[in-house]
């Protein structure tokens, strides 16, 4: 696997006789939960970034929450009507041969009639049969993979990518190793510095500055069993005397708004996320590759309580990745009864402990993954 040095100058790679051209063309598609939405959007700003004239097409799954997200970052999308295989008997199940059949009809109109230069694919069930026939047009195509184990969509589509862009090491086995890039995931450029949004954050919030602030991610379709424990710990939070930030899902908050509160706030999904991750003193995640991603960069004391309910138990391997080098405590599901209180209580009362994993998760940071991403669909385009 090639190892891409985020360290090196972009100027090597620099699109400048590009940049003035117009016409070149991007289509992405990524969706299906936030995890595949944000890398998508954040290659999309650094690729408007560097091609101001270029002109972009979203692809997305009907009715998921890309169709949302996507416009509101100001992109246009268009839906597939396709979703994934459940694991019983269902009438999706029954569906799906004829919804595939018309995402790959609908997906060669789109190509054809936009003519894109590169399609960027980030996981989700909309970027399959997009890339499949973009593939077959012979567009160029990248690949972009968040997870330690990668989704099924991404699998099939590595065979004839051009390009595959990942964010863990030991990934041969599922990819075609002369196609790999070790970049990282994107994440959006306003994480790169929260320090100096502290006090913005801590008024955007209505934060009392005098107490510590834990924030809790579940997901942006939030996480049950975590909303479980934070409900049931509460009174436990109060004791510890810190304020809370609960993003909930939009799926739990008619369950939990109830909470909401001087010292607890309930909220559906987080729009700022810059400014509550630099309101944070410690954060509860999931351990979804973006989460995993951001929080490297953002650099807070967190504990991962890793969904059990995916495929391979990648996010266990995720948060692994992390607290394997120090930079992250790690709970599973089956032991929060047993352990949450005291490993939550222990680091708020040790700073020691928080500077130290707050130093070594920054290290397993990789800012520049945005940019090295872009630079790989850029030599798509010169080729």
């Amino acid at each position: 696997m090639k190892v891409v040095n985020t360290n090196s100058s972009n100027s090597v790679l620099s699109p400048s006789l590009w940049e003035g051209r117009d016409g070149i063309k991007f289509i992405i598609s990524g969706g299906g939960t936030g995890g595949h939405i944000y890398p998508a959007i954040a290659i999309a700003n650094e690729l408007k970034s560097r091609f101001p004239k270029a002109e972009f097409l979203f692809v997305g799954a009907q009715d998921k929450m890309e169709m949302q997200k996507v416009p509101q970052a100001g992109f246009d999308i268009k839906g597939l009507w396709i979703a994934g295989l459940q694991r019983k008997l269902t009438l999706q199940n029954l569906l799906f041969p004829v919804k595939l059949i018309s995402s790959l009809w609908k997906s060669r109109a789109i190509i054809k009639s936009f003519k894109p230069d590169v399609v960027i694919g980030t996981g989700g069930f909309a970027s399959g049969p997009l890339l499949q026939t973009a593939n077959s047009l012979n567009i160029p195509t990248l690949i972009q993979e968040q997870n330690s184990y990668p989704g099924i969509t991404n699998k099939l589509l590595s065979k004839k990518a051009n390009k595959i862009c990942v964010a863990y090491e030991n990934l041969e086995r599922f990819f075609p190793n002369e196609k790999m890039i070790l970049t990282g995931n994107p994440v959006r450029q306003d994480l790169i510095d929260i320090d100096s949004k502290r006090a913005e954050a801590i008024q955007y919030f209505n934060l009392d500055p005098a107490k510590k602030t834990l924030l809790i991610l579940g997901g942006s379709l939030g996480a049950r069993r975590v909303n479980q424990l934070i409900e049931k710990e509460l009174d436990f939070f109060a004791s510890q005397n810190v304020q809370i930030i609960w993003q909930c899902g939009k799926f739990y908050l008619d369950e939990y708004k109830k909470y909401d509160s001087n010292n607890v706030q309930v909220l559906a999904f987080i729009d700022r996320m810059d400014l509550v991750y630099a309101a944070a003193d410690f954060v509860i995640s999931r351990a979804g590759a973006s989460s995993v991603s951001e929080l490297s960069i953002v650099g807070k004391p967190v504990i991962f309580i890793p969904s059990p309910n995916v495929a391979e138990d990648h996010q266990t391997k995720n948060a692994k990745s992390i607290v394997d080098k120090n930079g992250a405590l790690m709970i599973k599901e089956s032991e929060l009864d047993e352990n949450f209180n005291s490993v939550f209580s222990d680091l708020v009362a040790n700073e020691n402990l928080q500077k130290q994993l707050s130093e070594n998760i920054k290290k397993l940071a990789k800012v520049n993954a945005t940019k090295d991403i872009v630079d790989e669909i850029v030599k798509l385009i010169k080729k």
